[in-house]
């Protein structure tokens, strides 16, 4: 099979295994698009995935510390203030 640049859905539903095991075995991730537009990438599992870090918001963090109470919405008032 010639090197592609791009599949569209219909092609990836057509053949998904084949295109999924193309992707696996190739270093090159594989672009996926709707209409010319990009959707998403295969790519094998031996490239590297970045992740984000994840942070809590202040009053969150406050909320998940303080311990739980019967009062759902004076909680919720509470984190909320002046909103």
């Amino acid at each position: 099979m010639p090197p592609t640049v791009a599949i569209s859905i219909k092609q990836l539903h057509a053949k998904t295994g084949e295109w999924v095991r193309r992707a696996g075995r190739s270093r090159t991730p594989l672009p996926v698009t709707d209409r010319g537009r990009l959707v998403a990438v295969l790519a094998g599992a031996h490239l590297p995935v970045t992740r984000r870090q994840r942070t809590l918001l202040p009053a969150y963090a406050a909320l998940l510390a303080k311990k739980p109470g019967r009062d759902v919405l004076a909680d919720l008032d509470a984190v909320r203030g002046d909103r």
